[in-house]
């Protein structure tokens, strides 16, 4: 999903702050991906969740 798609998902209205504080740090944690990681800023780019985010959705899905 595009990162506006995932801050309506979980809904954050501000680009800054769920950039800092929510993509950025998934990104680091490899828990998400980016769909075309040689071009960032690209309005085509998307975010897929990781083996490792799907591994972590689904022990917080059975707590």
């Amino acid at each position: 999903m595009s990162r506006s798609e995932a801050q309506i998902a979980l809904n954050l209205k501000g680009q800054a702050n769920f950039r800092d504080r929510y993509l950025k740090p998934a990104l680091d944690l490899e828990l998400v991906e980016m769909t075309i990681p040689d071009k960032p800023r690209s309005s085509k780019q998307k975010y897929r969740l990781t083996d490792k985010g799907k591994w972590v959705e689904q022990n917080q899905a059975e707590k």
